[in-house]
């Protein structure tokens, strides 16, 4: 078995918060790091830069130890083998592109010439040979964010940091930029690390996610993984997904409290999952006559435009969201306040165990 490439045990305590989280990848590998504002995204990607030092646990890249606080041991910053994307780019406004690129090439002791002479491929293999020149102000916000990341590729990093990559794009450009930049992660040989609250980020950008809330992985596997088999709410809601948790009995989950028993396809005992996309929650004014086996009356809490489709959000014994189109909702009369009957099929469900 490989050793990984990152080997980490990211802890560090501040005022009324902990962040405790391990991390591993392999080299080539993209790791996505997703979760609520607060959850401590920032925190693990300052602790894996160098920014801000361990409590306790250790960070090693490529089998050399860069932090153990245990053993005194705090590697600089500006001597890790790490290169940073920051959300806001931080490119130098008084500089050409060129000499964005090679300033980081510079820190690392290259001559001015050298530098420059070693950042120009860079910038022409992210599409801007015809930029060199050009100073930030004077790019657009796609060509600045491939400018900082050519200025941290140059340096050949072991362990690439990328803070919100796309955060600061209009969507349009953001479209574009992540499918170059899923291009050039892809051409990476080392360590990417990834801070998104984007879920199509960090599933179009990331071989596999690690979810944090509140300082600690609440779940990680690939993108696919997370998508089908979501273990938390706020997973469960950036997927798109209804979740609930409950025990399983053959068929049959029975949520806790004594709310309703949902009947799934998949055969359980125990402590289980089930979740349900809100395209397959069909709503009706009247009580449905139909092969349903999950129907619930419910009432309207809002509506809101998701896409192409209004969003509902339904209260009761057993509070969803439902899909439904524009006409759909005109048809039903739908409105804060309305009574509906929802009801959704046992295929349609997916249960697991929690």
């Amino acid at each position: 078995m490989t050793a990984p490439a990152l080997d980490a045990h990211l802890r560090v305590d501040r005022t009324g918060f902990r962040l405790d989280l391990g991390l591993s990848a392999a080299p080539g590998e993209v790791l996505a790091l997703l979760g609520p504002n607060g959850a401590g995204k920032s925190t693990a990607l300052r602790a894996l830069a160098g920014l801000l030092p361990l409590t306790s646990g250790h960070l090693r890249l490529d089998g050399t130890t860069l932090e153990d606080p245990a053993a005194g041991l705090h590697t600089p910053a500006e001597e890790r083998p790490v290169g940073v994307v920051f959300q806001d780019y931080l490119l130098f406004p008084h500089l050409s592109a060129l000499d964005n690129v090679a300033f980081g090439l510079r820190c690392h002791g290259r001559r001015k010439a050298a530098a420059r002479a070693e950042a120009q491929p860079w910038l022409e293999r992210m599409g801007l040979a015809e930029h060199l020149a050009a100073k930030p102000g004077t790019l657009s916000g796609g060509q600045a964010q491939r400018v900082a990341l050519a200025r941290a590729l140059a340096v050949r990093p072991r362990l690439l940091l990328l803070d919100e990559p796309l955060a600061a794009l209009d969507a349009r450009t953001r479209l574009e930029v992540r499918a170059q930049l899923r291009r050039h992660l892809a051409e990476f040989e080392a360590v990417a690390v990834l801070v998104t609250h984007d879920p199509l980020d960090a599933m179009v950008l990331a071989d596999r996610l690690v979810v944090i809330e509140d300082g600690h992985q609440v779940q990680a596997g690939t993108p696919a993984e997370i998508a089908r088999r979501p273990r938390t709410d706020y997973i469960a809601r950036l997927v798109g997904l209804n979740l609930y948790r409950g025990t399983a009995r053959g068929h049959q989950v029975e949520l806790p409290d004594g709310g309703p028993v949902l009947t799934t396809t998949e055969e359980l005992a125990g402590d289980a999952f089930v979740a349900f996309p809100p395209s397959a929650v069909t709503l009706h004014r009247e009580r449905p006559e139909s092969s349903a086996r999950n129907v619930w009356q419910l009432t309207v809490a809002g509506l809101d435009l998701h896409g192409d489709q209004v969003r509902v959000d339904l209260t009761g014994p057993l509070p969803l969201a439902a899909d439904l189109t524009p006409a759909a909702v005109a048809e039903l009369d739908l409105a804060p306040g309305a009574g509906v009957w929802a009801s959704v099929k046992a295929a349609q469900t997916h249960a697991y165990p929690a």
